[in-house]
């Protein structure tokens, strides 16, 4: 599912819809067993699963395995020369990782296709998001379009922090979602909806590669009952166009 949203050849992602490790020793390293010693069991399970997704998907680019730990504001401490990202969210874990000399960073998130909280939206969205929710909607009700914006706002913090260390606050990026023709519909197999999102940064942009990134694009999927969205930036070094391309392909860092 994940794989759907991101480049292929570019990215490679492994998710899993249950947590499949068995107490005890939850297939961790003893520095990983050891962050989550005095957590519940449900939090080591997803902890645990979620890393077995993301061992999978570095062993597909040849890295073997390794403890997954926490850096910098409990984000992962990817091996050297990896990117990635991992979300788990009710019934869903995830990993996507790439190698930096193709992408220069990425962010995934999943959500429940449910509603918001109460009051969460108008703490994390902008005047003119929320506009732009309110006209989805009425195009198409069929869809959670306030947690597809959490969902995308997650992703854009994912895809920021790696590469410049700062805070991103909900209101610093302005999101504009737009759904593919055709997909989002009664009659959409299993539920299916996608399409693509584009993140304006509003505050100074990071640099990479010599150069400025102002927005960043996503994409988005929602089935089974999840709201998944990600980033990938992938790198184009030719000599005539720019070194980076935003693959628009079918808060706080959470400790992950």
């Amino acid at each position: 599912m994940i794989e759907e949203i991101l480049p292929e050849g570019k990215v490679a992602a492994e998710a899993a819809f249950s947590d499949f490790p068995a107490e005890p020793g939850l297939g961790l390293f003893p520095e990983e067993a050891a962050l989550v010693a005095r957590a519940v069991p449900q939090r080591r399970l997803e902890f645990a699963t979620v890393r077995l997704c993301a061992r999978r998907a570095l062993g597909r680019l040849g890295v073997p395995p390794a403890p997954l730990l926490w850096g910098r504001r409990g984000a992962p401490a990817w091996p050297h020369g990896i990117v990635g990202s991992l979300t788990h969210c009710a019934g869903f874990r995830a990993a996507a990782v790439a190698r930096g000399e193709d992408v220069a960073s990425l962010g995934i998130d999943a959500e429940p296709d449910k509603p918001l909280p109460d009051g969460v939206l108008d703490a994390i969205a902008l005047r003119r998001e929320v506009i732009r929710l309110r006209e989805l909607n009425d195009c198409h009700p069929g869809v959670c379009w306030d947690r597809l914006l959490f969902s995308a706002k997650e992703s854009v913090y994912k895809t920021w922090f790696p590469l410049t260390g700062r805070e991103l606050d909900f209101d610093e990026a302005e999101i504009r979602i737009d759904p593919t023709p055709d997909t989002v519909s009664e009659d959409s197999p299993l539920g299916s909806c996608t399409g693509g999102f584009t993140a304006r940064l509003l505050v100074p942009p990071p640099t990479v590669g010599g150069q400025e990134l102002t927005s960043f694009s996503g994409r988005w999927l929602v089935r089974r009952g999840l709201v998944v969205t990600g980033i990938a930036l992938v790198r184009v070094p030719t000599a005539a166009s720019s070194p980076l391309r935003e693959v628009p392909l079918p808060g706080d860092v959470v400790r992950a």
